[in-house]
């Protein structure tokens, strides 16, 4: 389906003469075979052909944390914001459970000689003195396997949004990035051991996200792909059907003008002849 005629011309006078229409530049790309690489003249409402899935890195990475007002942000954001309240969950559980039963035992054991009115009220403090250490103890756990997740996902996933493919590579140097990053208070000999157990705890990881992508048949990236050429493909074809839309409007108008210039050059041409001469008064009879 292509651009028609009308489009194709500079010095097209029609649409001057119908709304003074703005001169807009399509994009030139060899991937869009739809459209020439000519100057096209087309209505503000028309806009601009969509643009292309990013290619580069960066632009892949900048269409990563795009907001968009119907979607919101893309897959992958909000599997790292998921991740990131996974592991704040996690965190809260394996370092509050345990420390609201030490608190708790800790509690009684302190108030043996403790004289309380009622058993709810010895009750209700033993159980106060658990919620305060699993509140403690949860925040302490919770906000460290957060930013632990979230820190090991964001390497990874940039990783393969940038190649543009997934590897096994990708976790275990985001595993080395986190563990180095969590022992850097213990020195340069802490960050050498913490990137050396970031590795081998992101190797395996690494080989369960991997089969666990192979087995459904298509890995993220691959699946990101074709969901763009989808999409852009999408936006292509919608926006060639309201350029044939409005060639077929400006065909319309452009026959109304025509019709309406003939129309107004036969009236000229019938104002333009001379008039019959007066008929001579009738007399009457004598």
């Amino acid at each position: 389906m292509g651009i028609p005629e009308p489009y194709l011309h500079s010095g097209l006078t029609l649409h001057q003469r119908l709304c003074a229409f703005p001169q807009v530049l399509a994009q030139e790309d060899d991937a869009m075979p739809h459209l020439d690489k000519e100057l096209l003249v087309l209505p503000d409402c028309m806009g601009s052909p969509p643009p292309l899935p990013p290619e580069s890195g960066w632009d892949r990475m900048r269409e990563l944390f795009k907001h968009d007002k119907l979607h919101g942000y893309s897959e992958e954001v909000n599997n790292l914001m998921k991740g990131a309240l996974t592991g704040l969950i996690a965190g809260y559980v394996y370092g509050g459970v345990p420390a609201a039963r030490h608190a708790r035992s800790r509690f009684i054991e302190q108030s043996q000689a403790e004289v309380f009115r009622h058993r709810v009220e010895a009750v209700r403090a033993a159980h106060n003195a658990g919620l305060r250490g699993f509140i403690r103890y949860g925040w302490r756990w919770g906000w460290r396997v957060a930013a632990f997740v979230t820190l090991f996902n964001s390497v990874s996933l940039g990783l393969s949004v940038y190649r543009d493919k997934s590897s096994l590579f990708h976790f275990a140097a985001a595993g080395a990035v986190t563990g180095g990053l969590f022992r850097l208070s213990l020195g340069l000999r802490g960050v050498v051991g913490g990137t050396a157990l970031g590795v081998i705890l992101g190797v395996p990881v690494g080989a369960v996200m991997t089969a666990v992508q192979a087995a459904s048949g298509e890995t993220m990236r691959e699946r990101r792909r074709r969901e763009q050429r989808e999409q852009y493909q999408l936006k292509l074809d919608e926006w060639t059907a309201r350029l044939d839309v409005t060639h077929a409007a400006l065909e319309d108008a452009s026959k109304s003008v025509a019709s309406s210039e003939i129309d107004t050059q036969r009236i000229e041409e019938l104002l333009s002849r001379p008039r019959n001469p007066e008929l001579p008064e009738s007399k009457g009879c004598d």
